[in-house]
């Protein structure tokens, strides 16, 4: 399995709407990668840093998870830009994002 890790980095001065990340964005890459084998998202929301009540390091960290990297960059090829470009409608942060193997 590979997956497409996506970190949306946590600051004071960061936003993220989520519930337009929750409603909109991601039924948005499901609808646009689904069909170029995505087998589903895993999603985390940061709560707290290391200390109780400090700000997480990450607001979100979501898993794309496609059996193949040829998938993975078939579906971005093909939707990476609208998808990308969806960012600035839920956050300013810049996000960080790393391709990896299940194991």
């Amino acid at each position: 399995m590979v997956r497409l890790t996506v970190l949306y980095p946590k600051t004071k001065g960061t936003t993220f709407n989520r519930a337009y990340y929750l409603e909109s964005h991601i039924p948005l890459v499901k609808k646009r990668l689904t069909p170029f084998g995505l087998q589903g998202i895993d999603l985390q929301e940061g709560l707290s840093g290391n200390e109780p009540g400090s700000l997480p390091a990450y607001a979100m960290i979501t898993g794309l998870r496609f059996n193949t990297t040829d998938e993975l960059n078939r579906g971005l090829n093909e939707h990476g830009a609208e998808l990308i470009g969806d960012i600035a409608n839920f956050t300013d942060a810049q996000p960080l994002m790393q391709v990896s193997q299940d194991l």
